[in-house]
């Protein structure tokens, strides 16, 4: 990519993007040339899959979003990133289980700090980016319907039918005090793309990161998705989306909004800046390029510097 395309990122001190899964993977993908100077917060509320199968037989945190953007961060995929991504066949007991949930989770067992853990897989697969999980103690993702009905678990959020009307944190957790501190150093800040209820919202639910961004004055920006999702979320609009983020964060924090063009002219009521860009990779449609999100995020940061 040339230069100008990431002049205003290489300016940076610190950037900081929170989310989960596939999305903060490939964002975090995006700017790995920023090596130290960027920090991924990961949400670990995750009871679905391999991780799921973990957390219910031995207990722990959600490591599988955290394995995930270690191994996306990865331009060139080595033997080491191929073990930490193996996964088992067959039928048996280990069956669909992911080698690097089980490699961090007995790192867990063996009473590492969650965060020391990512830092030895980060040195075993030379990834020079920082990942902390939004918490370093289990936790789950619950929703209050519109009938007051309390359900926990993001995969029984995601098969919801309707829109809940709020989220919280079940228990209630402490932010890992890594995470607070990057926030509080942060230049710039990132939200999404992701799965908006159970990907970006569960990070922003833990009291000390709520009171990080309400005093952090980095430029704050969401990144939409370019898939329509397949959860309750796809009811909510753009606009809806940074409103609730509002809502629970208890102040007006998101300065910018990438999307796509076609999504640009369609949000209403907010007092941020719009940029409307083809993002989406040639080989797959809902998901994002990582050259075309590297520059419409620079040049997001270039508009806000310039306000």
């Amino acid at each position: 990519m040339p230069q100008s395309k990431k002049k205003n990122l290489e300016q940076l001190n610190h950037i900081v993007a929170i989310g989960g899964g596939h999305g903060l993977g490939r964002v975090m993908s995006s700017l790995s040339f920023m090596k130290e100077r960027l920090t991924g917060i990961v949400t670990t509320t995750d009871n679905g899959g391999s991780t799921g199968r973990i957390r219910s037989h031995h207990g722990g945190i959600a490591w599988g979003d955290l394995r995930n953007c270690l191994n996306q961060i990865i331009a060139k995929p080595t033997t080491a990133s191929a073990v930490f991504e193996y996964r088992f066949g067959g039928n048996g007991e280990l069956a669909g289980h992911n080698l690097g949930n089980l490699i961090l989770k007995a790192l867990e067992d063996m009473h590492i700090r969650p965060t020391e853990a990512i830092n030895l897989i980060r040195n075993f697969l030379r990834v020079k980016s920082f990942l902390i999980p939004m918490s370093e103690q289990p936790v789950d993702l619950g929703a209050v319907l519109q009938s007051g009905e309390r359900i926990v678990g993001e995969v029984a959020i995601d098969n919801l039918e309707e829109l809940p009307i709020e989220l919280f944190l079940e228990p209630s957790v402490q932010a890992t005090p890594e995470a607070v501190e990057a926030i509080t150093n942060a230049d710039v800040i990132l939200f999404g793309p992701g799965s908006f209820l159970t990907s970006i919202m569960p990070t922003l639910l833990v009291p000390e990161i709520i009171d990080a961004l309400k005093q952090s004055r980095a430029k704050k920006i969401f990144i939409d998705n370019l898939g329509v999702e397949l959860s309750p979320a796809a009811n909510l609009t753009l606009s809806d989306r940074i409103h609730w983020i509002h809502r629970v964060i208890g102040k007006n924090i998101i300065d910018g909004v990438i999307t796509p063009p076609e999504l640009a002219g369609k949000i209403d009521n907010l007092d941020v800046k719009i940029l409307g860009h083809k993002l989406n990779a040639d080989d797959v449609i809902y998901r994002h390029d990582r050259d075309l999100l590297c520059a419409s995020i620079n040049e997001m940061i270039g508009i806000l510097s310039a306000v």
